[in-house]
């Protein structure tokens, strides 16, 4: 954050956007500038109802009228009377440019070590605030004064970072504030509302390589972990569940694409998650946080068969039925042979293989042998399902995804199989269009299109009769 020159005791802060910066101190005079909320301005004389003040993010001089501006001691004294109204802006919307400079300015004025927590936290509030609204869009005189606004901010060293997400442009925080609360005297409240802020799943950069990514994802748990959730009110401690569970989800999946980190570690990530999910209190639950928790509950599910001990990378015994065994390929791929009693891995019915995860844990066989269903994990937060079905030409595998869309958060996962051959059963969970969406389905194993599909399990006859026990243990979609 940028300070305002050391010399300066006094400042004027413009509190009206679009004040005009005018070259004589008259109505009529002519306008150097456009000022907005926010903006700070040296005093250096007055002149009737103006301020003849200097401009250094412009480089202009000129005046202003003293009513739309307010003027703010940066001496020591004057620290409290910052503080107050920056606590009053904190929670006032809208206002998030001025409240951003009220911040600069007490930071100015207060001594070293009067400084706690507090600030920043209001600091980090209002810029993320400032960046929701943001990332809504705004058009006509709104979008003008939202744009002037971010320009505000970054003259005081606010950084926000953009990325695309849904085919629209998402604006995060950098985070600065909500670090320094953490390092900074604070309250539980506080350092809790500063974890959530550093640790939110659409401000992951896309682009991150794997080493990266994986960096990010251990930063991101052990940030949430310092945060101890025994003084925290019931909303804010389930908040801080949630946030857990779709991390600790994505670390196990990051772990399992490291092998020598071993199954064990992979588990530990993997029961961490469940076991936070399980922990949210849903008496609690606010309706503003069922997204959250929809949102957690399918990243959890995406990465809940890590929490499965996995099979052996090579056959250790003849089976009766088709069951699939998985051996290295390429660098960075799996590979998954299809096997019998009379194929083994050398001599497979059908071999695929893939950059993402397998579970072969999660492989169930048809009660006739001609049909296997296999959890795939290309994503941290989207898990597919393999099917192999017999036909009168050989073995074949097909994709079913969580969803029509774009690769982004969503599982499909095996639930059953359905007496006569013809029908297995399915549990999708998705956000689609940004909304999250649960289905229970029967699926036609000849074409695995969806017959019919329910809302809830015990809707659909088929589904309440035939779904698999051990499914129905383990899944989180019954929530």
């Amino acid at each position: 954050m940028i300070m305002l020159a050391t010399a300066l005791t006094v400042i004027a802060i413009v509190t009206q956007d679009q004040s005009a910066l005018r070259a004589a101190p008259k109505d009529s005079a002519g306008q150097q500038a456009v000022l907005w909320q926010g903006d700070s301005l040296e005093i250096r004389g007055e002149k009737g109802d103006f301020l003849q003040v200097y401009d250094h993010r412009r480089e202009r001089a000129g005046y202003i009228k003293a009513s739309q501006v307010r003027v703010q001691s940066l001496k020591p004294e004057g620290a409290p009377e910052l503080l107050a109204v920056l606590r009053f802006l904190k929670e006032t919307p809208g206002s998030e440019a001025l409240g951003i400079a009220y911040a600069a300015a007490y930071l100015r004025a207060a001594p070293a070590e009067a400084i706690t927590g507090e600030v920043f936290d209001a600091l980090g509030a209002m810029v993320e605030r400032l960046a929701r609204r943001a990332t809504a869009g705004r058009s006509g005189k709104a979008g003008e004064a939202l744009a002037a606004h971010l320009d505000v901010a970054a003259a005081y060293g606010v950084t926000l970072n953009s990325f695309e997400r849904d085919g629209q442009v998402q604006l995060c925080y950098n985070g600065d504030a909500q670090r320094r609360v953490l390092a900074l005297p604070s309250t539980d409240i506080q350092k809790a509302l500063a974890a959530l802020a550093l640790t939110k799943h659409e401000c992951v950069a896309s682009h991150l390589n794997p080493v990266e990514r994986f960096s990010l994802d251990n930063w991101r748990a052990e940030v949430l972990e310092r945060v101890d959730p025994a003084r925290l009110p019931p909303v804010l401690k389930n908040r801080l569940h949630l946030r857990k569970a779709g991390v600790w989800a994505s670390l196990a999946y990051q772990r399992a694409r490291r092998p020598e980190l071993g199954m064990a570690s992979v588990q530990e990530a993997a029961n961490h998650s469940l076991d936070e999910l399980a922990a949210v209190n849903n008496a609690e639950l606010m309706e503003s946080d069922a997204a959250a928790f929809s949102d957690a509950a399918v990243r959890v599910g995406a990465s809940r068969w890590a929490a499965e001990p996995g099979l052996p990378l090579a056959a250790t015994k003849t089976v009766a039925k088709v069951s699939v065994v998985t051996t290295p390929g390429q660098p960075g791929e799996t590979c998954v042979h299809l096997v019998d009693a009379k194929h083994d891995v050398k001599n497979p019915l059908l071999s695929r293989c893939t950059y993402a995860i397998v579970w072969p844990a999660s492989a169930a066989t048809s009660p006739h042998g001609e049909t296997l269903a296999l959890a795939v994990q290309p994503l941290d937060s989207w898990r597919e399902l393999w099917v192999f079905r017999k036909s009168a030409q050989g073995w074949s595998v097909d994709v079913v995804p969580p969803a029509p869309d774009t690769p982004n958060l969503g599982y499909v996962e095996f639930a059953g199989w359905v007496p006569g051959g013809q029908q297995m059963l399915a549990a999708r969970e998705a956000r689609v269009d940004g909304y999250y969406r649960r289905s229970f389905e029967t699926l036609k194993l000849s074409t695995l299109e969806t017959e019919r599909k329910a809302e809830q399990p015990q809707h659909l006859s088929a589904f309440y009769r035939w779904q698999d026990p051990q499914w129905k243990d383990k899944t989180v979609s019954l929530r």
